[in-house]
């Protein structure tokens, strides 16, 4: 992975508070963080965001700027996997967005 993409993976690491019930492994060139079992968010080449959420979250949040839907080698993927430009990235209220939307998509609440 890229500075960029580990630059985000540790901003990713200090908001999720990994150790706890998130794990983080490096899976398909992403750096991901999961919880029981299942991927949240994964830091990509480039500073990009993958956040999983459910379809019909998917599909309202990608009206938002800087969202798309996933494309992992060959495939694009369905509106629950999205990808999350860097430029929507630039603090941590907007990672945490991102964030908190994966995580309420898989039935977990946020963290303190």
């Amino acid at each position: 992975m890229d500075a960029a993409g580990e630059e985000l993976a540790d901003r990713v690491r200090a908001l999720l508070h990994v150790g706890g019930d998130v794990e983080e492994k490096r899976m398909f060139g992403t750096r991901a963080f999961l919880l029981d079992g299942r991927i949240l968010v994964g830091a990509r080449k480039n500073g990009v965001l993958l956040v999983r959420v459910d379809e019909e979250s998917g599909a309202a949040l990608l009206t938002r700027p800087g969202v798309a839907v996933a494309v992992m080698g060959a495939k694009t993927m369905g509106n629950s996997w999205l990808d999350v430009s860097p430029g929507v990235l630039a603090d941590d209220d907007d990672l945490m967005f991102w964030l908190d939307a994966a995580r309420e998509a898989n039935g977990a609440s946020r963290r303190e």
